[in-house]
């Protein structure tokens, strides 16, 4: 979606108004974010942007503002895409009660300015700010901290040691001469089915599915790209991705693996 919107929908508008340039700031990043204590804390720093930015005037038109997840937390606006339990769950199993403390939730916040615990770099981030950091290292105290993840320093160590476990077993499968080819063998196997017939498209239930573990296995585990895997599947990229949600299902409720156990 963002490099659909960084980069087609910016040339496309250039073009339509005659413009050069970037069209919008700053570059796209996505951070990791611990759940506990962070994203309420988020969630409210980042809807109050409209009324710090000006945007708009007041609460009551920042509840309507369609362009801000807040307008659909209070129930002004329908986004059939995004999460709202998440958010109003951790306020009152009640959504009238949930809205109404959320709303002050968030209104609390106005008088907030730019939070740099939550937009610096992971390590400040991470250690609660420059002056806490500075107090740690006096006290001879290193934080684990990595600038794409917002959580305390054992957070950040648990995703990186689980980051470091993925890519290990990515390497070794690269190793192993595991490829897009091999990845349809080895589901043809799996599926009792013909690895020709993998790569044809079809809507037949059972070559759905094989054709979903291939795109699962492929993206996840040998880190190919959707873009990549639709080209030799011939589908676009966003059928890739519903494939691959398919195919984590497929793989969990069956037990399959991408290795065979026996040549392991």
């Amino acid at each position: 979606v963002m490099r659909k919107l960084l980069t087609g929908y910016a040339i496309t508008f250039n073009r339509k108004h005659k413009r050069r340039g970037h069209l919008f700031q700053n570059r796209y990043k996505s951070i990791l974010c611990q759940e506990e204590p962070y994203l309420l804390e988020l969630v409210r720093y980042i809807h109050l942007n409209p009324l710090r930015s000006n945007i708009v005037a007041t609460s009551e038109k920042l509840e309507r503002y369609e362009f801000c997840g807040h307008a659909v937390l209070m129930g002004r606006k329908v986004h059939d895409w995004q999460d709202l339990d998440t958010v109003l769950s951790r306020f009152d199993p009640n959504v009238c009660s949930a809205r109404k403390k959320y709303r002050a939730f968030v209104m609390g916040g106005m008088g907030i300015g730019k939070r740099n615990d939550l937009t610096g770099g992971g390590l400040i981030r991470s250690s609660g700010g420059w002056q806490t950091l500075k107090g740690l290292r006096k006290q001879g105290i290193h934080s684990k901290s990595d600038e794409r993840i917002l959580g305390d320093s054992d957070f950040v160590e648990s995703v990186l040691k689980e980051q470091e476990e993925h890519f290990d077993r990515r390497y070794r499968l690269l190793s192993r001469g595991y490829d897009f080819d091999k990845i349809v063998v080895r589901v043809a196997e799996l599926l009792k089915m013909n690895s020709e017939v993998i790569l044809q498209p079809s809507k037949k239930p059972e070559r759905v599915r094989a054709r979903s573990l291939v795109c699962f296995w492929a993206v996840t585990e040998l880190g190919l790209s959707g873009t990549e895997v639709g080209k030799r599947l011939g589908i676009v990229q966003s059928a890739v991705s519903k494939a691959v949600e398919r195919g984590a299902n497929l793989a969990a409720d069956h037990h399959l693996s991408i290795e065979d156990i026996r040549n392991r």
